[in-house]
């Protein structure tokens, strides 16, 4: 049947699709180039004597821009004294750190079980959205609209197929091919970009779908040994190219041409991957300058308080507590010497001083 726009997609083929519409020349030319780069950012990853310090940091990067993809704004200051600071939090700002919430939740789940569930991926929906429910209803008659404010701003573009049964048996067969390697023995990246478009395609949720489907694309990888910890934050690519992203997903779902939206993904991943390989130097450069000063001029102060102000910009007192550092004098004692080094700023958030890292800020800060 041909695909119209204005009707439920239900006949939405099944995966695998064909694969003389996957493996390409081109394709294959991207595919190499991605897994390179994907390689040496888990390699350089590993050699981080405290893998937290970039996660954290890098996952609220990609929840802010994964966010941002759903028009929904908020700036990165608000967001690193809404996790120092709990009575900071804006409306914003919230919901940004439920998608970093659901990225953990993604993550222990995947660790912990090894596969994707249909109940996996409604735990990740229901953490963004702060909601209870699950797979939509067939009266929701969800449509995606085109955006913008140009004659045809408002014109649907895109009916998602309708009826719980339905939904539900694309998505068995969605996470099917995700998790079985014998039945479908695919590359991980070619996987990666295929089941994105199909989660997007099924479009299961009342909304959110678009940051429910960018956690699965993270979490196959680590699902998949390609990457540890999920450190690798493809929203920003997709906010930088987001025409491309939504004309090459119309070019599989009207004319099942796969090669330009394979690519685009591929390249999605190879050009994050060396970003993130370059952030990571300079913030393991940063932190080994900042640790020789403090091992120089205040001796006293361990290394792993030094780690902790590498964790996430803003730094308060309680976050350095922990076994062997259980006093709060001492505590903000050490924050004031390092004030005085030139390493922290001191600054007021309601009733509280906080302590900025003025040079990771500015790191994180830059695109």
């Amino acid at each position: 049947m041909p695909y119209d726009r204005n009707k439920p997609y239900n006949n939405l083929p099944l995966l695998p699709p064909d694969d003389k519409n996957v493996v390409t020349i081109e394709v294959l030319k991207a595919l190499n180039n991605a897994n390179k780069a994907l390689a040496e950012l888990k390699g350089l990853a590993g050699k981080l004597p405290n893998q937290s310090m970039l996660v954290n940091t890098i996952a609220l990067r990609e929840a802010k821009a994964s966010t941002e993809i759903e028009n929904i704004f908020t700036t990165e200051d608000e967001l690193y004294k809404s996790l120092t600071v709990n009575s900071y939090v804006n409306g914003n700002a919230k919901e940004v750190l439920r998608y970093r919430e659901a990225l953990w939740r993604g993550y222990t789940e995947i660790v912990n079980n090894g596969n994707f569930t249909i109940d996996s991926l409604i735990k990740i929906y229901q953490e963004i959205q702060n909601v209870n429910d699950g797979v939509r209803p067939p009266q929701t008659e969800t449509v995606i609209k085109k955006r913008g404010s140009g004659l045809l701003s408002g014109e649907v573009i895109y009916t998602p197929p309708r009826g719980k049964k339905i939904i539900n048996e694309k998505l068995d067969n969605l996470i099917e091919y995700i998790n079985d390697d014998n039945k479908y023995d695919y590359d991980p990246l070619i996987k990666l970009a295929i089941s994105h478009y199909q989660f997007e395609a099924i479009h299961p949720f009342r909304d959110g779908n678009g940051r429910v489907g960018r956690i699965l694309s993270i979490l196959l990888m680590v699902q998949k040994k390609l990457l540890d910890t999920p450190i690798l934050y493809l929203s920003a690519y997709i906010i930088q190219r987001k025409d491309d992203y939504y004309i090459f997903l119309n070019e599989v779902t009207s004319r099942r041409q796969w090669k330009n939206w394979i690519i685009y993904m591929l390249n999605a991943v190879e050009e994050t991957s060396i970003y993130t390989i370059n952030k990571i130097e300079e913030i393991d450069r940063l932190f080994d300058r900042t640790l020789k000063l403090v091992e120089d001029k205040l001796p006293h102060i361990r290394k792993e308080v030094v780690e902790k102000l590498f964790e996430q910009p803003y730094t308060s007192p309680k976050r350095l507590l922990d076994k062997n550092l259980k006093s709060l004098n001492t505590a903000k004692k050490y924050l004031v010497q390092m004030e005085e080094l030139g390493i922290l700023v001191p600054e007021k958030i309601g009733k509280e001083i906080v302590y900025l890292n003025i040079d990771l800020y500015n790191l994180l800060s830059e695109t």
